[in-house]
């Protein structure tokens, strides 16, 4: 009788991408990092800035010592920058028309 785990398989099927248990794929969070990076620069830099940042650094899987992936590490970079300037321009030192940029 095969139910609740006790199947006549020796070893469960794997669950796929979309349900590991390491969590979601790493590609996938330097790309939604990426985006959200680049639309911080359009609309609400101050919140999609720290999200790019956080998906960027877990995609690259926490640390700095392995080989990065390209869109982990522009979502990282971009997301910073992007914090930054909502920053700045929150507080008052850079008006939307006469910025830095």
């Amino acid at each position: 009788m095969a139910g609740f785990g006790h199947g006549t398989r020796r070893y469960p099927r794997s669950r796929g991408r979309t349900w590991s248990r390491t969590g979601p794929d790493r590609a996938t969070l330097g790309i939604i990092g990426a985006i959200c990076a680049i639309a911080g620069f359009f609309t609400l830099g101050i919140i999609l800035g720290p999200v790019a940042m956080a998906c960027g650094w877990l995609s690259m899987g926490r640390t700095w010592s392995t080989a990065r992936p390209l869109p982990a590490l522009i979502a990282l970079v971009l997301g910073v920058i992007d914090t930054l300037l909502a920053i700045l321009w929150l507080a008052g030192t850079t008006t939307p028309g006469q910025g830095l940029l």
